[in-house]
């Protein structure tokens, strides 16, 4: 049996790191989000924002780590792994900024495969902005709609993480996954 590749997406802000947190806690293996230390990385280098400045190395980068972390998640054989962010997330953004990328980008990700696909929408009660988070709530609420149609282009049934507190959210998962 293979490894069962589930991604917990949505836009900024939305409680994913935070349900990846409990995941972890509760014992299952996570690959948590890259963006933030492809942003830290970038800072050593003297680029406050490599998105905004630079998107496509950004998104080079972004889709280079996820790639990496979706082959190296097959090291769990016969478990499930949950993934803050999938690979079509790269194309969303860029696709916000309304910017250009490589073909290979789209091989990529309909190369990357996951068996289930859960989206947070925006939720304006724990929205915060911070030194790696600069989009407004109504930023957030674009790429959510950039994020359903990226997803749905590659033929995913997302499924909708009610509001709820972070247990009842994590428990929402798992009871979906029959776990």
């Amino acid at each position: 049996m293979s490894t069962k590749k589930i991604v917990i997406t949505g836009g900024p802000g939305t409680g994913k790191s935070t349900l990846i947190n409990e995941l972890i806690r509760r014992g299952y293996s996570c690959l948590e989000e890259i963006s933030r230390q492809v942003t830290l990385d970038a800072k050593k280098e003297g680029i406050d924002q490599l998105f905004l400045s630079k998107p496509l190395l950004f998104s080079e980068l972004l889709i280079k780590g996820r790639q990496k972390q979706y082959v190296a998640a097959n090291i769990f054989t016969n478990e499930t792994v949950f993934f803050d962010r999938g690979v079509p997330d790269v194309l969303a953004y860029m696709d916000f900024i309304g910017d250009t990328y490589p073909e290979n980008f789209v091989e990529i990700s309909k190369n990357s495969i996951y068996d289930m696909v859960f989206i947070l929408k925006p939720w304006k009660a724990i929205y915060t902005s911070d030194n790696e988070r600069y989009e407004s709530f109504k930023q957030a609420l674009e790429i959510h709609d950039y994020l359903l149609r990226t997803y749905q282009s590659f033929n995913y049934k997302l499924i909708d993480v009610p509001f709820d507190t972070v247990e009842k959210r994590t428990d929402f998962i798992l009871k979906t996954l029959n776990m």
